[in-house]
């Protein structure tokens, strides 16, 4: 024999945009944050090597990520800045927050993969060091640093792509710090009591009848 119910299940039906609300928001929580500390430490890190031929000796030269290009490490904090945000704004001003997380992201993974061949920096040093302007560094080498800072790129961009796609379903930050609509009524005053003298002169200054019902 079978049951059939005709009670809806309301909750069942709100649970799955709720759980991929909560779930896309740890995600982009934890891949912005985490994409942001990645590009800014790749790029505190030594990204190339090389040599430099000064009195017929051979100089060692290095550069970090921040000598070959400020811009990962720029756009990781705006993306790190627009991660925050995204929970200040609502509607038109959330989707305009999320996209330029995403773009900061891509931003990350362009200039990151551009400086992982880029020698400018490298030869800029040897001109310094030898003192001539014409001269280029020798044995060029690059580390696998640059690649960490395109990591870092992606994770901001995923964290951008998923504001995107489930932003609407995120708490807003002003949402919790709303005053009620409610407003004071007027204060009444308090009940007259005849029996004691002073309610009742206070009562006759008011222009009232203290011995009325």
């Amino acid at each position: 024999m079978e049951y059939v119910t005709a009670a809806p299940h309301p909750r069942t039906e709100a649970a799955g945009p709720a759980r991929a609300g909560r779930r896309s928001l740890a995600a982009a929580l934890l891949s912005g944050a985490l994409g942001a500390a990645v590009a800014l430490l790749a790029t505190r890190q030594r990204w190339a090597e090389g040599t430099a031929t000064v009195a017929g000796g051979e100089f060692p030269l290095t550069v970090r990520g921040s000598d070959v290009t400020g811009v990962p490490a720029a756009l990781a904090v705006v993306g790190l800045a627009a991660l925050v945000a995204v929970f200040a704004v609502r509607r038109t001003g959330r989707v305009a927050v999320a996209a330029l997380l995403a773009l900061s992201g891509a931003g990350t993974i362009a200039a990151a993969a551009h400086g992982a061949t880029d020698s400018t920096a490298l030869d800029e040093k040897a001109a310094q060091a030898s003192g001539d302007t014409s001269a280029t560094v020798d044995a060029l080498s690059h580390t696998g640093w640059p690649y960490v800072a395109v990591a870092g790129g992606v994770l901001l961009l995923l964290a951008g792509l998923l504001a995107l796609r489930y932003g609407r379903l995120w708490p807003a930050m002003s949402g919790r710090y709303e005053r009620g609509t409610a407003r004071p009524g007027r204060r009444t005053a308090p009940a007259t009591d005849p029996d004691r003298p002073e309610d009742l002169w206070k009562a006759l200054d008011r222009g009232e009848d203290p011995t009325g019902a």
